[in-house]
């Protein structure tokens, strides 16, 4: 039985409040952490096959042309090659951000260095490499593919673009105004675990486990690139090791896969070397932005803009959203916001961790920290000047608010000095020592799901989804979630997720799933509960759960009487989504230090303060907030993608080059979550968090550079080399 909520209005009911069991946001350990820390949770390539093949991608070496032709003989002739296989689907994604007009036909097209063309399968792992390493390819190259997107003629974004007022008036009467240009580099999503697949055909069934994000998606997109009905792929996905974007869709080794295991009539394995990953996978795109700010005498902002450059492959639709925020963070009656992409031949561009906010947040709030400088007032106090009341541009009200709230409790937890500030105010032997705090906002979303919830006649619960884990949480949460609702501690629920023979949930991906997937429990849980207090004789708000029993002494066991009971909860967002603007709000605080000689940053201290909704486990929700905050550091100081400038391939393709930052770059990190309840969010009041962290952080860390020592930067990631150069005589 499959109950249906939709939501279009706010609710207000707050029902979880009303729960009895008590477990609901607690800091409890992962349910699934035994299995990991032991290693006995199988990730996509670690699952005990017999007789799989192995097989190993071919990247193309020029930028842009065809491939004329591949010298299968020669590969044949090393041993144990079993196949060469040069599918043209095998130089397209089936995934977000695929090209409108996808090559179908030989011969193979090349849109970027590095792109997937052939597939290598033999015996064993090191046969297939040796044969791919080895491939002999002729192509047909064509010059002048154009790699700088400063150089070509961008495209609007029309669906991005506001005017409103006249931003040039109001810049020109301002009582202070700044315009200022920033740069960011493009990023790495830089998961843990490779991406992998293993793929088995029986004849009918194509049976496929890989590393991916989002199944409900993934399947059709198999589905299609395959041209096979969806009821005859099974996708798992039980366990993956980090996504951040990169695995949102169906890339090159898990079609690789099912093409060869269809082919051959045996499971086939391939997994992408780190390389691989860096170079074909997708990249954050770089960004060129120009802020324009101006405020009045009381520094009230009275213009407001925001320009931005990005680039993705010829026929992309995809445009990194730096503009996401800024549509509703501060005011400004006079708004001009512009987002154009430029089409270059470098590897695909697409979602990478908090798409849009990671880089848009960074230029925005530094530009303000110039803004409050130049006007004489306290960082902190111009942005609480600034907080709209309804968003600026639609003129819709938000579903909830905790900017306010973040910035002050943040200043008061980090012990932020009010008042003017002056760089180089504090040094420590060859160190400078400086603050700078920054706004942090990311849009809330949500999406249809479905879960089905079965209390078994022992008493325990089944929760079943194709919903992912990629690290965040979801085992453990939704256990939460669903033993709060049924009176039943987290032991007892058995969370089975990662498996399209399931209903479909959102997926992990856009800080959507907790909030999309806990719906659908929910609504489950609730019909579960109405049945229940039906069968004892009461008003389902009436019935109180705890431990296995209801209040009037039942007994769960008794109430089932020997049968299973079962819902399937189905959520969907529905006429709600256009009545308010939602948001996720926080604010961070940084203490840097800069030694004078050398332009190193090394950060002391940081804190985030945060306003997402109801907590639903305050251990996973710090743990998604310390490691949003990291990666701001990552942002600030140390991340760069750097593309040959000559043929647009990744120079630093892997962990050894591209910088992630490591435990010595990351100091004591403090979190405080502003808990609220957000009926207009999602029935269980809960808002995304997995993104948040790390949306305009590294301004912080900007902005504290400067007040250490002076050097105001506008090119991120701000290395020692930047600093130096910066630097005030």
């Amino acid at each position: 039985m499959t109950v249906h909520f939709k939501q279009d209005k706010p609710d207000k009911a707050n029902r979880l409040d009303d729960m009895k069991q008590g477990v609901l946001g607690k800091a409890l350990p992962r349910v699934e952490g035994l299995a990991k820390v032991t290693g006995t949770a199988p990730y996509a390539a670690e699952y005990p096959i017999a007789d799989c093949a192995e097989g190993v991608l071919v990247t193309s070496t020029i930028t842009r042309g065809e491939v004329r032709s591949i010298d299968k003989d020669a590969a044949f002739a090393m041993p144990g090659v079993i196949a060469v296989i040069d599918d043209p689907l095998l130089t397209t994604r089936a995934a977000q951000g695929t090209a409108d007009e996808a090559p179908q036909q030989e011969p193979a097209t090349v849109c970027y260095w590095g792109q997937p063309i052939a597939l290598v399968v033999a015996e064993t792992f090191e046969q297939a490499r040796h044969a791919a390493k080895h491939l002999k390819i002729e192509y047909r190259e064509q010059e002048g593919a154009p790699l700088d997107p400063q150089a070509v003629e961008p495209e609007e974004q029309e669906d991005e673009t506001v005017r409103q007022g006249d931003l040039a008036h109001a810049m020109a009467e301002a009582a202070h105004a700044v315009d200022v240009t920033y740069t960011t580099k493009g990023h790495a999503s830089a998961a843990m675990e490779p991406h992998a697949a293993i793929a088995e055909w029986d004849g009918k069934t194509l049976t496929v486990h890989a590393s991916l994000q989002m199944l409900n998606y993934n399947i059709s997109e198999l589905a299609d690139s395959l041209d096979m009905d969806e009821e005859n792929i099974r996708l798992i996905s039980r366990f993956v090791g980090g996504g951040f974007g990169s695995k949102l869709g169906v890339s090159e080794e898990t079609v690789a896969a099912s093409i060869a295991a269809k082919q051959l009539e045996r499971p086939v394995r391939v997994v992408m070397s780190r390389q691989q990953v860096f170079q074909c996978i997708m990249r954050r795109s770089e960004t060129t932005q120009r802020l324009r700010l101006c405020v009045d005498s009381d520094g009230k902002l009275t213009g407001f803009g925001h320009q931005a450059l990005v680039s993705n492959l010829p026929g992309e639709t995809f445009a990194e959203p730096v503009l996401q925020s800024s549509h509703f963070l501060y005011g400004g009656e006079n708004r001009e916001l512009l987002l154009e992409v430029a089409r270059i031949h470098q590897m695909t561009a697409g979602s990478v961790r908090a798409p849009g906010e990671a880089v848009g947040m960074p230029a925005l709030e530094g530009a303000m920290d110039v803004l409050a400088e130049k006007a004489g007032i306290d960082p902190v106090e111009l942005r609480l000047k600034n907080i709209p009341e309804k968003d600026p541009e639609e003129g819709l009200p938000f579903s909830s608010h905790k900017l306010a709230e973040c910035l002050k409790q943040g200043a008061e937890a980090f012990g932020w000095d009010h008042g003017p500030r002056q760089p180089r105010h504090t040094q420590e032997g060859e160190w400078w020592v400086g603050t700078g705090m920054a706004s942090a906002a990311r849009v809330h979303n949500i999406a249809e799901a479905k879960a089905r919830v079965t209390l078994k006649a022992d008493g325990s619960a089944l929760v079943e989804t194709d919903m992912t884990d990629i690290g965040t949480g979801t085992y453990t949460v939704v256990a939460q979630l669903a033993g709060e609702m049924l009176g039943l501690p987290p032991e007892k629920v058995l969370v089975d997720l990662g498996d399209t023979r399931h209903p479909r949930g959102p997926g992990s991906g856009g800080s959507w799933g907790a909030s999309s997937i806990g719906s659908a429990v929910y609504v489950a849980c609730l019909a579960l509960r109405e049945e229940l207090a039906d069968r004892i004789g009461i008003e389902e708000s009436e019935l109180e759960l705890s431990d296995g029993k209801a209040s009037a002494g039942e007994s769960l066991t008794d109430l089932l009487d020997g049968k299973d009971l079962a819902r399937e909860g189905h959520y969907e967002p529905g006429d709600i989504e256009d009545d308010f603007t939602a948001s996720g709000f926080g604010a961070f605080f940084a203490q840097v230090r800069v030694n004078r000689f050398t332009g190193e940053t090394r950060v002391d201290r940081m804190l985030g303060a945060f306003g997402f909704g109801r907590v639903l486990n305050h251990k996973t929700a710090r743990s998604q907030c310390l490691g949003g905050i990291t990666w701001s550091i990552g942002v600030a100081l140390t991340e760069a993608l750097e593309f040959d400038p000559t043929d647009g391939h990744l120079v630093n393709c892997d962990l050894a080059e591209y910088h992630v930052p490591v435990h010595r770059d990351v100091p004591d990190l403090d979190v405080i979550m502003v808990e609220e309840r957000d009926p207009a969010a999602s029935p269980i009041q809960a808002k995304g968090i997995g993104e948040l962290g790390m949306c305009g952080g590294a301004a912080a860390i900007a902005n504290a550079i400067y007040n250490a020592c002076g050097a105001r930067i506008f090119d991120y990631p701000m290395t020692p080399d930047r600093v130096l150069a910066a630097m005030p005589d």
